[in-house]
């Protein structure tokens, strides 16, 4: 699991389980057109990367929320406090707990930190709780959260359709390094989003081709094929997104793209 490698477990006086949750970035993100019930259908490819938050949960009677970063809600506006709840909720637990982020990814990156953090509570507090649950029942209930969220409980690399709620896994390795670069401006996945056309519709032919060449295991046919149609909307409300990719292309990067919604891009060298 890759948002829930556990790095502590103590049981002398008190119960707490303490995890580091990953980043993701997308080689591939498809928006193929908006659906009937709102949501925009995707295809995309996401990979775990070594960048992590981390997120200690300790037995408590109540539920509660503390982060080292001040710009963070602490209520049910953050998605760890939502997952802690639905999960509480769909289990029927009575027991609560004291929940601690650290965060190190940044917020509305494209990176999938919030997604993530959330995927973490609900592997932590289940086995805190002593629920127990396995994948398939905990990434079902993450579905309600957000479509990064599924893939957090899974593999480090899948690619996922529908709304990001179909998951399936992909093969490991691939022999390649990957450099993120954030502007340092956040950027809100709904603004992104709502600011995609009427009308739009697109083919998921890039992600048939980064998966073709994930299998391959060729680095220079992975970089050659990484795609985000999303970069036509963001791009023009933030120019720095073309000069960052220009930027990691001139370092010698085999292919440089925008990871999510934006505006964190990343280049990939052998």
């Amino acid at each position: 699991m890759v948002a829930c490698a556990a790095l502590s477990k103590r049981s002398r006086g008190r119960r707490e389980l303490v995890l580091r949750t990953s980043a993701k970035v997308n080689l591939a993100l498809e928006v193929l057109g908006k659906r009937s019930d709102g949501y925009h259908e995707i295809a995309t490819v996401l990979q775990a990367v070594d960048l992590f938050d981390r997120l200690k949960v300790e037995a408590a009677d109540t539920l509660s929320l503390q982060t080292d970063d001040p710009g963070l809600p602490t209520d049910d506006d953050n998605l760890v406090m939502r997952a802690a709840r639905l999960l509480q909720k769909a289990s029927g637990v009575q027991a609560g707990a004291r929940i601690r982020l650290e965060k190190r990814i940044p917020v509305a990156a494209g990176l999938g930190g919030g997604s993530s953090d959330a995927a973490a509570t609900l592997w932590g507090l289940s086995r805190l709780w002593a629920l127990r649950w396995p994948r398939a029942r905990l990434q079902e209930l993450a579905v309600e959260l957000g479509m990064d969220v599924p893939f957090f409980l899974g593999p480090g690399r899948a690619v996922a359709r529908g709304r990001g709620e179909r998951i399936e896994a992909l093969p490991g390795g691939g022999g390649y390094a990957l450099v993120l670069v954030n502007p340092r401006t956040a950027l809100s996945t709904r603004e992104v989003y709502g600011r995609v056309p009427a009308g739009w519709h697109a083919s998921p032919t890039g992600t048939a081709r980064v998966i073709e060449a994930l299998r391959a295991r060729n680095v220079e046919k992975i970089a050659a094929a990484l795609t985000n149609n999303l970069e036509r909307v963001v791009e023009p409300m933030l120019p720095v997104i073309g000069r960052m990719k220009a930027a990691l292309l001139a370092a010698g990067a085999l292919g440089a793209i925008m990871s999510g919604s934006g505006p964190t891009v990343f280049g990939m060298a052998r």
